[in-house]
């Protein structure tokens, strides 16, 4: 039993978990924080009487399920430009009067043009990622992701405008909307550095992200039916309002941490609080250790594979519309339905990746480097193998299976990298997302031109050589994270340096301080 000085109440632990927990003392405080890796968070009880799937009665789900939502509206209406530019470049047959048929073009743009327009959005996008991490401390991470969303609903509503007044108003309403959308993900890794315990940690994290795919599917499932049956304008004002609807349930319902919510019940709160560590009343002032997360292999693990990640995913995301036209010589219609296929098997795929990433880690079966590290990679080498074949086949079918299995194997990607800033310094997550997802957009910037400028003439062997040189990037990030990726708190953190200057302080009576790394 751990034994000292403190206000803690441990009555309600169970004596194996207080036994085996790694004790962090708070600066300025006489309390200590108890850091719980998912085993340890696994046999604490919430205190709520009712089934997991009554998410309304746990306040935490209440969260999550808000959060997947702004992760769906926030890509519906980041990719239905990526579906809605073939229809607005497309030569349509139009009849007129007088028994007069003519062929109407809303904007004769280039292969090379379309994909500076569709990279714009990146611009922006990479220039508040680390931003958002720090200014989170400051003002709050919900209302950042909130009014970032806002904002971005606004534009999008105000997209066909900007087309029509030409092609630079267009790129400067994108690269807007990029920085707009940029803030959400490391802020949203600091919502759940609060709200997440570590045995749900996965799991909340990863049913959030599979919002992005559920927006995703919706996007190009939606955007070519509207633009045949009405116009392609539609839907930037369908999903510009929904967006709209999002924010004002997001800043009525979700507050900064479990201290701040009066609807959540006192059990479920203490639960959190001491699965995560924190004491309730005592104030956080946060200084980043940038030394150590710019120095740091691990850090640097989750970067390369997030770009890697990003390469394929966002060219898929951007370029697949495009592809089933030239390569496959599908209708606008129905690429924007087959392109939807690939992320709904990976919005089914990050349920089963999530929970089992959640699940050995409290089976106490891999580690958590572990856990990080085999996902991540399988993942990868499956997603290389997937692109290669598809490309050596070429042919509707098969090519188009390959894809959906390959995209969606990408989840267990998302299982590794994307929750790995959590693992290494839960209080500076939203800093280190935020450099990775800056590398990764950079990815976003240049897949797209890439590929446009590769696919000039719209011939297959075009194409062919886009999926190789996806493969390749892939496995840049397998050998990357595999040999430099880990899922352990790091020397470097925040809660491990707190700990050290309570150390060299001489207040060491009854706890034991030592840091478990396991690999």
């Amino acid at each position: 039993m751990l034994v000292g000085t403190t206000s803690y109440n441990l009555a309600k632990f169970d004596e194996s978990v207080v036994s085996s927990v790694q004790w962090t003392p708070s600066i300025g405080s006489s309390f200590g924080t108890l850091i719980m890796d998912a085993v340890q968070s696994s046999k604490l009880c919430d205190g709520i009487d009712a089934p997991r799937w009554m998410f309304w009665k746990r306040r935490r789900y209440v969260v999550v399920l808000l959060a997947f939502l702004g992760c769906m509206v926030m890509y519906t209406m980041r990719v239905t430009l990526s579906i809605a530019i073939v229809a607005m470049t497309e030569n349509r047959t139009v009849s007129r009067g007088n028994d007069t048929v003519e062929n109407v073009q809303s904007f004769d743009w280039s292969s090379s043009v379309r994909g500076h327009v569709l990279s714009s959005f990146f611009y922006g996008y990479l220039v508040t990622q680390v931003p958002a991490g720090v200014l989170a401390n400051r003002f709050g991470a919900t209302n950042i992701v909130g009014t970032g969303l806002g904002i971005t609903a606004v534009l999008t509503l105000l997209t066909p405008l900007s087309a029509y007044g030409g092609v630079g108003w267009l790129i400067v309403n994108r690269v807007l909307q990029g920085m707009a959308q940029g803030v959400t993900i490391p802020c949203l890794h600091i919502v759940w550095s609060k709200w997440a315990p570590p045995n749900e940690r996965s799991r909340m994290v990863l049913f959030t992200f599979a919002g992005v795919f559920v927006g995703t599917i919706i996007s190009m499932t939606l955007t070519g039916f509207v633009a045949k049956l009405w116009s392609w304008e539609s839907a930037f004002y369908i999903f510009g309002t929904a967006g709209c609807v999002w924010f004002v349930a997001w800043f009525a319902v979700v507050r900064q941490s479990p201290e701040c919510d009066r609807f959540i019940t006192l059990r479920e709160k203490e639960f959190i609080l001491k699965s995560l560590g924190i004491v309730e009343g005592v104030p956080e002032k946060i200084e980043h250790p940038w030394k150590g997360i710019l120095t740091s292999k691990a850090v640097y693990a989750t970067i390369v594979a997030g770009f890697c990640q990003s390469w394929g995913f966002y060219n898929m995301l951007t370029q697949m519309p495009s592809f089933l036209r030239d390569a496959l010589h599908f209708e606008v219609q129905s690429s924007g339905s087959i392109s939807a296929l690939p992320y709904a098997a990976m919005g089914i795929a990050l349920s089963i990746a999530g929970y089992l990433a959640d699940w050995f880690q409290i089976r106490n079966i891999l580690t958590t480097t572990q856990v990080r590290r085999n996902f991540n990679c399988l993942s990868f080498i499956t997603q290389a193998a997937f692109m290669t074949t598809g490309a050596l086949i070429l042919r509707a079918v098969p090519t188009i299976v390959c894809i959906t299995l390959a995209i969606a194997m990408g989840a267990f990607a998302w299982s590794g990298y994307g929750v790995n800033a959590l693992d290494l310094s839960p209080k500076s997550a939203g800093v280190i997302m935020g450099i990775v997802n800056s590398v990764s957009t950079l990815a976003g910037i240049i897949a797209p031109v890439v590929t446009g400028l590769l696919t000039s003439n719209k011939t297959a062997d075009e194409w062919q050589l886009v999926f190789y040189i996806t493969a390749g990037v892939n496995m840049v990030g397998f050998v990357v994270y595999w040999f430099w990726a880990s899922g352990e708190l790091q020397p470097w953190s925040i809660e491990v340096q707190e700990r050290k200057r309570v150390e060299n302080g001489g207040d060491k009576k009854g706890f034991d301080n030592r840091l478990s790394v396991e690999d």
